[in-house]
């Protein structure tokens, strides 16, 4: 077993992965969806189990993860590519329409690295293509940031609205607070509480500690 496999197997019981999915379906259904076209290629990267792919209507999908044991987990409909975010090499340029991350960057070990990552989504990005992000905000969440062991890198939405443009990015949309923090918060976690969550952005502002930037590459 890798290093990630065994993190992740002590951090999510199945208890815990299962609420995750019914989460995750919810999120990807009445929120996610609308930026998603069911024609378009989709690039998730450091899919995790893959709920997020699992979940989403679109003609292509395609998963990058260091962890050598997601594959098994994910979808037969899913490409998946066991390699680092940082070199994308698997994949052409130009060729994919939307690009998703969540609670990826702040594993990363320093910002030259998230660098790198940023300009190889843009790489690969068809021009007008869409890069949609979900990170916990330090700025709102630093009392449990570290409470993690492989979280290394802070960030805030300001910080990451910085590193897009730096790296020709437009800026589309930016909710500085989205979701809570993580799904081991202690939040009700039935889909019709989450739909009616998504339903209430006042609510974003008490409880979510996780920002959601949608960026774009220009035409």
């Amino acid at each position: 077993m890798n290093q990630l496999g065994a993190l992740y197997d002590v951090r999510f019981s199945e208890q815990e992965r299962v609420k995750k999915e019914r989460v995750w379906q919810v999120l990807c259904r009445h929120f996610f969806q609308k930026f998603i076209r069911p024609t378009d290629a989709v690039l998730e990267l450091a899919c995790g189990f893959g709920e997020f792919l699992g979940n989403i209507d679109a003609k292509r999908k395609v998963a990058v993860d260091l962890n050598d044991q997601v594959q098994a987990l994910l979808p037969k409909e899913i490409e998946f590519h066991l390699g680092s975010a940082d070199n994308l090499t698997m994949l052409e340029s130009n060729t994919i329409d939307v690009v998703f991350v969540s609670n990826f960057f702040e594993h990363l070990p320093n910002k030259d690295v998230l660098t790198n990552v940023l300009k190889e989504i843009h790489r690969v990005l068809k021009p007008g293509g869409s890069f949609m992000m979900m990170q916990p905000n330090f700025k709102y969440c630093y009392d449990a940031y570290w409470d993690f062991y492989d979280h290394h890198l802070p960030l805030s939405h300001l910080t990451m609205i910085e590193g897009l443009e730096m790296t020709n990015f437009a800026i589309e949309k930016v909710h500085a607070k989205f979701v809570p923090f993580s799904t081991k918060s202690k939040i009700p976690s039935h889909p019709l509480l989450v739909r009616i969550y998504l339903m209430v952005p006042f609510v974003w502002k008490i409880m979510g500690k996780q920002f959601f930037i949608l960026a774009k590459k220009p035409t």
